[in-house]
């Protein structure tokens, strides 16, 4: 009996401590968020890194406020973000994408998207989508459901991929370099729709897509948004089925139920 008083007592001290994280998490890009605002619309200069990818000073300034709030907040954690790579050590590591679809915010798109996220030993343990121009932030931890705008969401029932609202992100890579894949994708489904970044993701978790196939994704990119999929019972894994890493490939899928995941999985592997 004490053994299971025991049992309990951690399953509630983890929860606590998971919802203290969420809290502070939608707190912290709240604030964030403003600073991403301040520049959108407003021509930023742009510069191009490394991997030909484009960078703002919304991006640098978005991160570095969150990293701030996250020291303040948990100064023993590590931090993992896109523009400033990794700082601190442990076990416990927050994950950043200040502006997730920085060609969006450059054209005026208000899709981009703001991603935080806390994985430990066991995975990702929770995440937050923030979409700064839409005025809507998707939340959710293990344990703890999911919620937009403070509002419980779930996945839809859809079992068959046949009838299943499927968004294609990435699509113009997929073509090039996974031309069968791709193929095989803009035949399936009843309702398709192409995008990109992490959008299609979180309208998953309130039921109004049933599944995304993606490509070429950054842990930064993935692991904030499958801790928010999973809250809302849904499932996001690799292309193979198999859980998300750091050291995952960038290919993932998303699906609302067990079966439709299955169903993706055999169609991107066939």
């Amino acid at each position: 009996m004490l053994s299971l008083q025991n049992h309990r007592w951690a399953v509630r001290m983890l929860l606590s401590d998971l919802k203290s994280r969420l809290i502070a998490a939608t707190a912290i890009t709240e604030v964030a968020a403003k600073v991403a605002l301040a520049h959108f619309r407003n021509s930023p200069a742009i510069e191009t890194k490394a991997d030909q990818s484009p960078v703002t000073i919304a991006d640098t300034q978005t991160e570095q406020t969150i990293r701030d709030g996250l020291r303040q907040a948990f100064p023993d954690d590590g931090i993992f973000g896109e523009e400033y790579g990794r700082s601190g050590n442990g076990i416990n590591m927050w994950i950043i994408d200040p502006i997730d679809g920085t060609r969006s915010f450059i054209t005026g798109l208000p899709l981009f998207g703001m991603l935080l996220g806390f994985v430990n030993a066991d995975g990702p343990q929770l995440g937050v989508i923030r979409m700064p121009a839409l005025n809507e932030v998707y939340s959710g931890a293990v344990g703890l459901g999911a919620s937009c705008n403070g509002d419980p969401i779930m996945v839809s029932a859809c079992t068959k991929l046949a009838k299943a609202r499927l968004f294609i992100n990435e699509a113009d890579k997929l073509a090039v370099h996974e031309p069968q894949v791709f193929s095989r994708l803009v035949q399936s489904a009843e309702l398709r729709r192409t995008g990109a970044d992490c959008y299609p993701h979180a309208l998953v978790t309130r039921g109004l897509v049933d599944a995304v196939v993606d490509y070429d994704l950054k842990p930064y990119d993935y692991l904030p948004v499958s801790a928010v999929v999973d809250a809302a019972g849904g499932i996001m894994t690799d292309w193979q089925g198999k859980p998300l890493t750091l050291q995952s490939d960038g290919r993932t899928l998303t699906a609302a139920t067990p079966h439709l995941h299955a169903q993706l999985i055999e169609l991107v592997n066939s």
